[in-house]
């Protein structure tokens, strides 16, 4: 959560498993997109003899449609592989990591990009690319900071890239939300089942000292739009595209008696995909997850009665009785849920020069207005903080999109498509109570911070 361990089959394998995705207008380069697409969530810092890595046997994507058909348009491919320079040692690195061709580091990974257009033509952008080292400690990897800025490449066409471990910047309370829907700040207000009762507290970050693995992208704002433009309407439709990252495997893998990865082999077979935060987490069943996974975003219509009809807002009423009255009232499909998550919002609904809307086609994908710049005084609430600029207009790395959703599910966001609808005074305190005040954030690109070191970690 956003998409940490969300399906059965990729709990089981996390270098293929999206954790988070996040797009946005740059604000610092506001004629430029940046994705970020995490992998391999819930690292722990102290992590070694054999720290964390991309997997060579992966092949990570990052989608754009721009055509509003829930199918890619550009397609942006990074794939890896890993060197062991000094096989006669154990360690990942037998002195400081210093430079990214260091002569003491013993296991580095590097990486190409392909752009890929539809109809198949693609174009190889970089090859051989160098991943940081993931951050050990202040013997091993001094400086860290400038080691990891010597990984940000820059691209032909205006493009960049880094690939390698981040801070990670999701906050939630995952112990709290996943035992039955225990939020913490009205946990008073939960039924608890004969058991003993619930006091408010404050929430706690689960996520808190952890890291990812990120494939950061940042690409002119004509390199996604159609026909290569740079979109000035913030409420046509054109002005929006739909980005989604997905994770692939091949067909088939051999393993030997010789140890090793063994062989893999056949057409690639997707695994793992991501577009809205909380989407396979929280609004697909779970014996249709691991099958979400492998489709792309087109046939998403499969899944549409659970954003209409979520299971959550009923489970609201369970565990909070009395707190939501005109929610538990409310029997009608939830057309805000699904133009926010499955078709984008039209113009008109929020305000008339807003909106996110691709098309009829729903699906699920984390949609973009290419011409609303960055906001000034940004609020980490989004569109329900009166934040243009934010979720659910994209993604930005702060934006508080559990409290988002959580609130929206709850009923915030029924007046923008039902004016008779009242909402329940409790929304208002609906939260996991976690904040991203003190994340490790950078002003650029990539934007997520500093990794945290096993050495230097806070003590639990």
């Amino acid at each position: 959560m956003s998409s940490h361990r969300e399906a059965p089959e990729i709990s089981k394998d996390p270098v293929a498993d999206s954790s988070d995705l996040y797009a946005f207008v740059s604000p610092d380069r506001p004629d430029s997109v940046t994705i970020i697409a995490n992998y391999i969530p819930l690292e722990g810092p102290a992590a070694g003899p054999n720290f964390y890595e991309f997997g060579d046997d992966v092949l990570y994507e990052i989608h754009v449609d721009n055509s509003g058909d829930g199918v890619a348009d550009v397609t942006y491919q990074f794939s890896f592989h890993s060197e062991t320079t000094i096989p006669s040692t154990f360690l990942y690195n037998v002195g400081p990591i210093e430079s990214l061709t260091s002569k003491y580091w013993n296991r580095r990974q590097l990486y190409s990009v392909t752009r890929v257009s539809r109809g198949g033509r693609a174009e190889i952008l970089a090859r051989d690319l160098a991943c940081p080292p993931c951050n050990i400690g202040p013997l091993s990897t001094p400086n860290y900071a400038s080691l990891a800025k010597s990984a940000v490449h820059e691209l032909r066409g205006g493009r960049v890239a880094f690939a390698g471990q981040r801070a990670e910047a999701f906050f939630v309370d995952l112990g709290a939300i996943f035992d039955l829907g225990d939020l913490r700040p009205i946990a008073n207000l939960h039924a608890t089942f004969g058991l003993p009762s619930l006091s408010a507290a404050k929430g706690v970050n689960s996520t808190a000292s952890l890291n990812v693995h990120s494939i950061a992208l940042q690409v002119p704002i004509t390199d996604l739009a159609h026909g290569g433009s740079r979109p000035t309407s913030t409420s046509a439709a054109a002005s929006s595209v739909g980005v989604w990252t997905t994770a692939s495997r091949r067909k088939a893998r051999v393993l030997t008696t010789k140890g090793g990865s063994g062989t893999e082999t056949g057409p690639y077979v997707q695994v793992s995909r991501l577009g809205n935060p909380l989407f396979n987490e929280v609004l697909v069943p779970l014996a249709q997850k691991d099958k979400w996974n492998a489709q792309s975003p087109a046939h998403d219509a499969n899944y549409a009665s659970g954003v209409a009809h979520p299971e959550l807002a009923g489970l609201l009423n369970v565990l909070y009785p009395g707190a939501f009255p005109n929610l538990a009232l409310y029997k009608k499909a939830r057309a805000d849920l699904e133009a926010i998550l499955l078709t984008g919002i039209p113009a008109g609904v929020v305000s008339k020069s807003f909106s996110t809307l691709t098309g009829s086609t729903q699906a699920d994908m984390l949609r973009l207005n290419l011409a609303i710049p960055p906001a000034s005084s940004p609020s980490v609430m989004g569109v329900l903080g009166g934040d243009v600029a934010g979720f659910p207009n994209g993604r930005r790395v702060a934006d508080d999109v559990v409290t988002i959703e959580l609130q929206a599910i709850a009923g915030a966001t029924i007046p923008l498509v039902d004016p008779s609808f009242t909402p329940d005074k409790a929304i208002a305190d609906v939260s996991d109570g976690v904040s991203g005040a003190g994340l490790a954030l950078l002003t650029s690109f990539p934007y997520l911070g500093t990794p945290y070191s096993g050495y230097d970690v806070p003590a639990a």
